[in-house]
């Protein structure tokens, strides 16, 4: 018994000298107080913000569900002043304004005077209606998480997002207008096709989806187009010089792909991994996947009435091409002083026939009567030519001709109706040239 006695007492005296040691070490890390710890975060935060010689960089992702990457680049000086440069708009050049390392729950960095990072805050200044008096999502204060691998770690004010900066380059200053000529081929320029596919390689298998992206609000979506196989990608874009950078990541094989290199001879982005892994965005000559939304136009179905407006929210619908919107500003450049392009309507199976209908401001309106032929292997419609206001004789007005004959192309237009709204419960439909990267968007109207 008096064995066991010395060995309890053996027991507690180790857990009590333990339990000393403990609080010791715990005292010594809490030798500080609250305040005092703070400053020392706030100057720990100051030093790194000088210690870059070319500054910091960021790519702000505000919010990835919905928004694209905006690379920013910093360079802080003693005087509290910071020189600012985005890739946000074409406007690449430098500017300067103020900042504070300040103290409150935590140290945070905030952007005092007005800068290039303030675009991405201003509730006024918005890319899409769904985002009406939300801005692009921004923040211009962001509070202090540590730093690591030599990476300084924040999280946005505004949502609790991670923000990383990382140490900037004299290159990333000088290179960063290649991000704006990227954005270009991002888009496609007139000589690409319209239609886009991100295909997949684990190293086993290869998959195929659907690929669209919005120069608006820098944003890609992809689907499966796959029976039975429903995986999505859609993904915030950023530009960088050589490609583009996503988030989220392509997850691939169990490997996260964030960086697509561009190849300007066919136009791709390659994202590369290990052990035979890839995902490659490129173009395709024609939808993936064809469907019979072309058929509610055919002779012998009711009258369908869709139409595109200058004045409303079709004009701002993402999916209208860069060609469309140039072939509009030629209409309006063709035009007298006081006139301009309204709207482009087309009725299918009217009571005076189908035909394609141009209003104007500031003049009458025109009627293209035109037979619809069915190519039904291409799942398109062939729009034929019959009459001007029933006149047969007339040629196509010069000042509508370039934009006229991307609807008559003579291998066929898609016509598709689309799984999304403009604001209102319309149905949009989009008409795609299968021969240019032409597209208008529509409400059908009845």
């Amino acid at each position: 018994m008096k064995d066991i006695f010395k060995y309890l007492f053996a027991t507690l005296l180790v857990l009590y000298l333990s339990s000393c040691s403990n609080n010791t070490d715990a005292e010594q890390n809490f030798d500080q107080t609250p305040t005092e710890r703070l400053n020392a975060q706030k100057s720990e935060l100051n030093n790194l913000l000088l210690s870059s010689e070319f500054g910091w960089k960021a790519v702000y992702f505000t919010d990835n569900t919905v928004l694209g990457g905006y690379t920013h680049l910093f360079k802080f000086a003693k005087d509290g002043t910071v020189q600012m440069a985005s890739d946000f708009d074409s406007d690449t050049n430098v500017y300067k304004s103020e900042y504070e390392v300040q103290l409150g729950s935590t140290v945070s960095v905030v952007f005092t005077t007005r800068n290039r990072i303030h675009l991405l805050s201003e509730s006024d200044n918005y890319p899409i209606p769904a985002l009406r008096a939300k801005g692009y999502l921004g923040d211009f204060q962001f509070l202090y998480y540590g730093q690591e691998n030599g990476e300084i770690i924040f999280r946005t004010n505004r949502s609790g997002e991670e923000l990383r900066f990382v140490k900037a380059t004299a290159n990333d200053w000088t290179d960063l207008p290649k991000n704006i000529i990227m954005e270009q081929n991002v888009v496609g320029g007139d000589d690409r096709p319209l239609f886009r596919l991100l295909e997949t390689n684990d190293g086993k298998a290869i998959h195929k989806f659907d690929f669209s992206f919005s120069a608006v609000t820098r944003f890609a979506e992809s689907n499966s187009i796959e029976s039975g196989y429903t995986v999505s990608y859609n993904m915030g874009v950023g530009y960088t010089p050589t490609g583009i950078v996503v988030s989220p990541a392509v997850e691939v094989g169990g490997q996260k792909l964030t960086n697509f290199i561009y190849n300007s001879t066919d136009g791709s982005f390659t994202a590369t991994g290990t052990n035979g892994v890839t995902a490659v965005i490129k173009y395709t000559d024609k939808p993936l996947v064809l469907t019979d939304d072309y058929k509610i136009m055919l002779p012998g179905q009711p009258v369908a009435w869709f139409g595109f407006f200058t004045d409303d929210y079709t004009v701002e619908a993402q999916t209208n091409s860069p060609l469309f919107y140039a072939e509009l500003e030629k209409i309006n450049a063709s035009l007298p002083a006081g006139q301009s392009i309204a709207s482009v309507e087309i009725y299918s199976n009217h009571a005076i026939g189908t035909f394609i209908y141009y209003t104007f401001v500031g003049r009458s309106p025109l009627q293209h009567h035109v037979t619809i032929q069915e190519d039904a292997a291409g799942k398109k419609i062939i729009l034929k030519h019959k009459s001007w206001n029933g006149n047969t004789t007339v040629a196509t007005p010069a000042f509508l001709a370039s934009f006229d004959k991307y609807l008559m192309d003579p291998n066929g237009i898609y016509v598709k109706k689309e799984n999304f709204r403009l604001v209102y419960s319309n149905t949009v439909y989009t008409f795609t040239s299968s021969s240019s990267p032409f597209r208008m968007t529509t409400w059908k109207l009845n």
